[in-house]
């Protein structure tokens, strides 16, 4: 495929190669030159409900930390209570600035002990926000008690995704994965080498993301090809996430959103834990309740509503839309909206601006599509 000069510039995953030669379609995307589809979105997003696909999410974020009490050093810099995690088990969060805003939404796994007592885990992250990340854990972190290594440019990662995901990979595991539960993680062996094996994603189905070497993930992406498992770019992965409400970081989530205005109360664990940034701004948050809420909206009709399109009722604009998408699972135009708590309730209609014409939207509940196949 042909580069524009454009791309002269843009970090290439060390699968590019390999995208390249199954004639992938790109685009640019947080700095990174990325596949926004292979060989079709809706055939994509449909393999991975009902098949299985793959996807080369390379250009994340990806740190290990190392230190006594890691635990509870990482507990200021989330409103999650970290510290109940055990050896294999990840909990997914956000950092949070002073205002309760959240900088990044981030996975930690909590890999446990070593020989001489240190706490390790792996941070993942959003591939924009690397290096924005990488600057606060710094200066947060005691870094004579905490190593912090930045394995991004030195680790390819694989997300393989759908309710066929194990017939696929297991034969390139030494692990038995189906023992791994939803948020599991292990330390395991592909293709003979070394890896990292966790069963998360971002599209609402059971699957895994797989770290490991360079030349390993090139071999494990052609055996997976070989295998019948479906490419995947970021047009599927973004309409999965979107059908399984998932926030993207820079649309639905970013610096002047809390978790509590955007639906993420769950991963607040304001009674068990103790102090940590932008605590006492979500105290009188959940006190006061939030003045506004992301909420889940359907369009009747066929109108899609685009990030940016206005919310309105009562001829009176209350707020955008972050994303939006035609649902390829549901055939109905889905998005994610945040308006007033007043009008945040199910069942409310709204009406969005399109072309300078208002269309008909109701808020309706989250997610838009729950897969009977997560574990």
């Amino acid at each position: 495929m042909a580069k524009s000069d454009s791309s002269v510039n843009l970090l290439r995953t060390p699968l590019h190669d390999l995208i390249i030669q199954q004639k992938a379609k790109l685009t640019e995307f947080s700095g990174w030159e990325m596949p926004v589809q292979f060989s079709g979105l809706k055939l994509e997003h449909q393999a991975v409900r009902s098949n299985v696909g793959m996807f080369d999410i390379s250009h994340m974020g990806k740190f290990a930390l190392q230190g006594p009490q890691l635990l509870s050093s990482l507990q200021s810099l989330v409103p999650s209570d970290l510290e109940r995690l055990q050896p294999g088990q990840a909990q997914y969060s956000v950092l949070l600035n002073g205002q309760g805003g959240i900088i990044d939404d981030v996975i930690v796994y909590y890999q446990g002990e070593t020989e001489t007592g240190e706490q390790k885990a792996i941070i993942i992250v959003n591939a924009g926000t690397t290096q924005k990340d990488k600057t606060w854990f710094l200066e947060h972190l005691d870094s004579k008690t905490i190593t912090f290594k930045d394995l991004s440019p030195k680790k390819v990662l694989i997300a393989i995704q759908g309710p066929q995901t194990i017939s696929k990979l297991q034969p390139l595991v030494k692990e038995d994965l189906s023992q791994l539960k939803l948020f599991g993680h292990l330390e395991g062996t592909v293709l003979g080498k070394p890896a990292f094996i966790a069963r998360t994603g971002y599209t609402g189905e059971d699957g895994f993301e797989v770290m490991v070497d360079p030349e390993v993930g090139q071999e494990l992406w052609r055996s997976l090809y070989q295998a019948g498992v479906i490419p995947c770019g970021l047009g599927a992965r973004d309409t999965l996430r979107l059908e399984a409400a998932m926030c993207l970081y820079g649309q639905d989530i970013d610096d002047h959103t809390t978790p509590l205005e955007a639906g993420l109360a769950w991963l607040v664990h304001l009674d068990t834990k103790g102090e940590f940034i932008g605590r006492d701004i979500l105290e009188q948050q959940k006190a006061q309740k939030v003045n506004r809420r992301l909420v889940g909206l359907e369009m009747e009709g066929r109108h899609i509503a685009r990030h940016g399109y206005r919310v309105v009722s009562n001829g009176k604009i209350v707020g955008e839309i972050t994303s939006g998408t035609l649902s390829p699972t549901l055939e109905k135009a889905i998005a994610l909206a945040y308006v007033p708590r007043d009008l945040s309730k199910v069942g409310t209609t709204l009406e969005i601006e399109i072309r300078g014409k208002l269309y008909r939207t109701k808020v309706v509940k989250k997610p838009f599509y729950r897969s009977p196949n997560r574990p």
